[in-house]
């Protein structure tokens, strides 16, 4: 394999660049930790003097010692549900943590957060984690402690196809492919949230905090009449000793966290997936330094080999068809001695050979994709397919060349065969939004729409339909076209369409739709990046790779 050139990174510019970012998450990590308090120190002193751990404190309980918790939808619900309190983390904890160095989803309602209630984004958080285990056959692990549906926003979430229901509809997919389900109920289970835990593969229960039951007391007495203590109704012995619908009932939460680490160790190791390794090796450059080659202007070019110096290992990268559709950087290497094929932006400003002289040369905007670099994506996909090499892209994409020459050529077909390959691709793909995301160029590099096993942003990204600048100049004329108005009016209008189309290009703001699954710190990519494979090796399943009908 070919090396990246090494190269300085003490400059002036990539120091500033790196202190920038270092900055920028600072206060993200500020932020994350507000969210990582739920309900704040209060609701958590509430809630263990009632006996129960809090939701990270189980969370942690159950991994093994000084491995790291991956938590993915931190994000989730930000800024939303502002008129009922909000939603910190959407109410609920999800992530992959190693259980006896296996990886393992957990969910974790936070009974700080409004009980434990479901809101709309808290259902679409619990979905995706069941979706991760499903694709990536991981087993899961419910700690439940909800009040049940919101019942404000009963109707966001009750009954359509990607609500509530859908959750119990994923634990008997689950069960039937036997992804492996535990639960544990730890706090109220109320009506059909009852069908979590029990549609679970086993279940326990703590004693005195833990019930479970299709109708609570206060409706059971509206219903019938009947009046009857929450215990005595769904408590630990009722349902784990006389209804027999719990299988085990503990209790503390300690305990009962500790029986299911003794559990899931006893299961049996998965088949995994035949991906080359080879023992991991260091970057060419420090992971940690990564940040200093973004821009802090999103506009500026930079050298997208720059960014795999500090990801691959050693740098070594077998790069495909280096000179040909030079827009797009793809080739094959290794992180953290896991091989990968890297679909990346080239950010730089390049040149590509149109003729057959030296002089028959044309520059190509940076970050833009070509018909060239379109097709040498679609084909590259389809290598590592063959290969059986699971896909890394690297998101910095304006979108696809626009303009006469560019129609002439046929951009629209060319784009198309990279997005069919992309959406056929049967290796795990991986993202990372690194910078601008905008566009048919989102799809084509694998955007949340094209089922990417995991989905992260670094904090430089931006994701959108198009830029700033030209969005907010198409929905001025738009907005001119039924009124007159002066120039101050006019760049006044401007100016606000503008602060407000690049707030919804903020990487939280994603997040907090979960178009991510986390904003990551760039120098835990490499880290990040090999957990997810290793999550994705669970599942050595790969169908044959075929694609559509292609326009050629």
């Amino acid at each position: 394999m070919a090396v990246i050139e090494s190269r300085k990174t003490e400059d002036p510019t990539f120091l500033q660049r790196l202190e920038h970012w270092n900055g920028v998450l600072e206060t993200l990590g500020a932020e994350e930790a507000i969210l990582r308090s739920g309900g704040g120190e209060e609701a958590w002193e509430k809630q263990r003097a009632r006996g129960k751990m809090t939701a990270r404190e189980r969370v942690e309980a159950l991994c093994d010692a000084d491995e790291p918790f991956l938590e993915l939808g931190l994000w989730a619900a930000h800024g939303f549900y502002e008129e009922y309190g909000g939603a910190p983390a959407a109410g609920v904890v999800v992530g992959i943590a190693r259980v006896h160095g296996r990886e393992t989803v957990v969910v974790a309602n936070d009974a700080t957060v409004k009980a434990g209630a479901w809101f709309p984004l808290t259902c679409k958080k619990v979905l995706r984690a069941q979706e991760i285990a499903l694709e990536n056959r991981l087993p899961i692990v419910y700690l439940v402690d909800s009040a049940g549906v919101f019942l404000p926003l009963q109707d966001e979430i009750f009954p359509d196809k990607e609500h509530f229901g859908r959750a119990f509809y994923n634990n008997a997919r689950l069960s039937a492919e036997g992804v492996f389900q535990m639960a544990a109920i730890m706090g109220p289970c109320v009506a059909g949230g009852a069908y979590l835990p029990i549609m679970s593969d086993e279940a326990h229960i703590v004693e005195g905090t833990g019930s479970i039951f299709l109708a609570g007391p206060a409706l059971v007495k509206a219903a019938i009449g009947e009046e009857v203590p929450a215990d005595e109704l769904g408590g630990a012995f009722v349902q784990c000793d006389v209804s027999g619908v719990v299988d085990h009932r503990h209790p503390d939460d300690g305990s009962c966290l500790a029986k299911i680490r003794s559990q899931l160790e006893q299961i049996a190791a998965p088949e995994q997936a035949a991906f080359a390794r080879r023992p991991p090796r260091d970057p060419a450059r420090p992971a940690d330094r990564i940040a200093g080659v973004i821009p802090v202007d999103r506009s500026r070019p930079y050298d997208t080999h720059d960014l795999l110096a500090h990801l691959l290992d050693e740098g070594d990268f077998d790069e495909y068809k280096k000179n040909y559709g030079q827009s797009i950087v793809c080739g094959t290497g290794w992180i953290d001695g896991w091989a990968v094929g890297v679909v990346a932006n080239q950010r730089s400003i390049v040149s590509r050979r149109t003729g057959t002289g030296d002089r028959d040369r044309e520059l190509q905007i940076g970050g833009v994709v070509y018909s060239d670099s379109a097709d040498k994506g679609a084909r590259f996909v389809e290598l590592c397919n063959q290969k059986g090499i699971p896909l890394l892209f690297l998101q910095d994409v304006t979108g696809f060349m626009v303009g006469t020459r560019a129609e002439r050529g046929g951009i629209i077909k060319d784009g198309a065969k990279m997005v069919n390959a992309v959406a056929n691709s049967v290796v795990p793909k991986i993202t990372i939004f690194v910078g601008n995301s905008y566009g048919a160029g989102n799809y084509a590099m694998c955007g949340k729409a094209y089922g990417p096993r995991f989905v992260y942003a670094w904090p430089s990204a931006s994701i959108s339909v198009m830029g700033a600048d030209q969005a907010s100049k198409t929905l001025l004329s738009i907005r001119l076209k039924s009124r007159e108005v002066g120039e101050a009016e006019k760049d006044e209008l401007l100016e606000r369409i503008r602060r407000r189309y690049e707030a919804a290009m903020d990487p939280r703001y994603a997040a907090a739709r979960l178009w991510v699954d986390a904003i990551i710190d760039p120098a835990e990519t490499r880290s990040v990046v090999a957990r997810s494979l290793a999550c994705a090796a669970h599942n050595p399943e790969r169908p044959p790779f075929k694609t559509g009908v292609l326009q050629t």
